[in-house]
C-alpha cells in the first residue's frame, strides 16, 4: 500500500524552502510506512503494533502541516499530505477489519 514511497531518494537535493523541508519530512514518513506489511499480521500484538504505527504516522503528518502552517501552502505539500493521510486511513481500516474478522473466527 505504501510502496510508492519506497523509491524516495533521501540523499537528494537539500531543501531550499520551508515547503521543501515539509515535503522531505512527509517523504520520510511515507518511507517508514512503506515497510509495513499488513498481510504479515498474525497476532493481536501485530495488530496493536500496526495500529500504533499508523496512528503515530498520522500524528506526524498533522504535526508537519501544523509546523508549516504559516508558510505559503503549495499544491505539492497539500497533495502529498492528503495522499499520506488517505493511505494511512485505508490501511487502518484494513487492519481493523482484519482484527474484526479474526475475532469472529476465534
Amino acid at each position: 500500500m505504501f510502496s510508492a514511497f519506497s523509491s524516495i531518494v533521501h540523499d537528494s537535493v537539500p531543501a531550499r524552502t520551508p515547503t521543501d523541508t515539509a515535503v522531505k519530512r512527509l517523504d520520510g514518513i511515507g518511507h517508514v510506512l512503506s515497510g509495513l506489511d499488513i498481510s504479515a499480521i498474525r497476532t493481536q500484538a501485530d495488530v496493536n503494533r500496526t495500529l500504533w504505527t499508523l496512528d503515530a504516522a498520522s500524528k506526524c503528518v498533522r504535526a508537519v502541516l501544523a509546523e508549516f502552517r504559516t508558510q505559503p501552502v503549495t499544491e505539492q505539500l497539500v497533495r502529498k499530505s492528503r495522499n499520506l493521510i488517505d493511505l494511512i486511513e485505508r490501511a487502518r481500516d484494513q487492519v481493523v477489519s482484519f482484527q474484526a474478522h479474526d475475532a469472529v473466527l476465534s
